[in-house]
């Protein structure tokens, strides 16, 4: 009985081993999966450096913008200030000939009565 038991624990132990073996075939197979998964890989990272090189780009392009942004509203508030000095200059200039017509007037009633 226990040569049998032997025997048979022998078979499995043999039987395992060679279920446990990778064939050839298998072997080929998984190196095919392997060098799949590699392509997939240098596809993503490829894409991925496409995407940091997209990011930096947009990144440049959305700080020159910026800075002409910036610019153009340092020029408006120039342009703003100079209107103004201007309104204000004009004010001052009405207001001046304003008063000269008043003169103006008061020396000619004061002719006009003599």
């Amino acid at each position: 009985m226990r040569s049998r038991f032997i025997f048979l624990t022998v078979m499995v132990f043999v039987a395992m081993l060679f279920m446990g073996c990778a064939t050839s075939g298998d072997l080929e197979k998984l190196q095919a999966q392997v060098n799949t998964l590699s392509t997939k890989v240098d596809q993503a990272q490829l894409k991925a450096d496409q995407a940091a090189k997209d990011a930096a780009e947009a990144k440049a392009t959305a700080a020159s913008k910026q800075a002409d942004y910036d610019k153009a509203i340092d020029e408006c508030s120039a342009a703003s200030a100079k209107a103004e000095q201007a309104a204000s200059q004009a004010d001052e200039s009405a207001r001046r000939a304003g008063e000269s017509a008043r003169k103006a007037e008061a020396i000619f009633m004061k002719s006009m009565r003599k």
